[in-house]
């Protein structure tokens, strides 16, 4: 996505999930700038929101399903300042999913649209409570699969 390219909204998306936040005090730095570890607490907060939008309950895949999606790999490109007060969107979607392994993507925008502040992506293995690798129970790799393919049309 080009850093000039105006920014819509998405919500009618199922497949992609906006969670709003205001920018706390307390997550900034001393320059009054966001520090940059809570993008990624940022990008918990979308990916739990987006799980819940598809239909799906973190805390009910962990203790009713043994299913715990561990990440492995965590990545951020900050394209600009996020400062206290600001109003923020997290994109969240799915990129790729296997049988083991899930891959997030993520865009945090300006509230207004008008902006890119950053993209990241997560990668994930499926574990049981022991953290052994396991595959994704077929209730959720049918609609996360389902989610990747509306992203894709």
């Amino acid at each position: 996505m080009s850093r000039n390219t105006t920014l819509t909204s998405t919500k009618a998306d199922p497949a992609v999930n906006e969670t709003r936040i205001r920018v706390r005090y307390a997550e900034t730095d001393q320059m009054g700038v966001v520090y940059h570890s809570n993008h990624f607490i940022w990008f918990e907060v979308g990916r739990v929101e987006l799980l819940r939008q598809l239909g799906f309950s973190y805390k009910t895949m962990e203790t009713q399903d043994d299913c715990f999606i561990a990440v492995v790999d965590a990545r951020c490109r900050y394209r600009a300042p996020v400062h206290y007060d600001d109003e923020v969107v997290v994109r969240t979607y799915l990129k790729h999913v296997r049988e083991k392994v899930i891959h997030f993507g993520y865009e945090l925008l300006r509230a207004d649209g008008t902006q890119l502040l950053a993209e990241g992506e997560t990668t994930h293995i499926v574990a049981n409570a022991q953290m052994k690798p396991r595959a994704l129970p077929d209730k959720y790799l049918r609609v996360f699969r389902a989610a990747v393919g509306q992203r894709a049309s």
